[in-house]
């Protein structure tokens, strides 16, 4: 089974993957070199299959490769943060 691909829609403020048919997204905004994690969503359909952990590290990863830091505003993200020290670096509370 190959990994789905996820997109970047900078001017829509997010990035999506489609899986079986249903669309999974993680919503930010972008002030200067801020980023805030708002919203991650993945159908109930495609649930449990670890989709919200791969946005996420994607939309962490394009986050340091723009230099930028990351406000999680979305409780999912700042758990994922949480349990990925590698990545509590990106945060502007650190």
């Amino acid at each position: 089974m190959s990994e789905p691909t996820i997109n970047l829609e900078l001017e829509a403020g997010r990035f999506s993957m489609v899986v079986d048919g249903e669309t999974c997204l993680l919503e930010f905004t972008r002030s200067g070199d801020v980023v805030s994690m708002n919203s991650v969503r993945v159908p109930e359909a495609v649930g449990g299959r670890g989709l919200a952990g791969q946005l996420t590290r994607h939309a962490l990863d394009w986050a340091q490769s723009e230099g930028l830091k990351v406000r999680p505003r979305c409780p999912y993200v700042k758990s994922w943060i949480d349990r990925h020290p590698d990545y509590q670096h990106l945060t502007p509370e650190t």
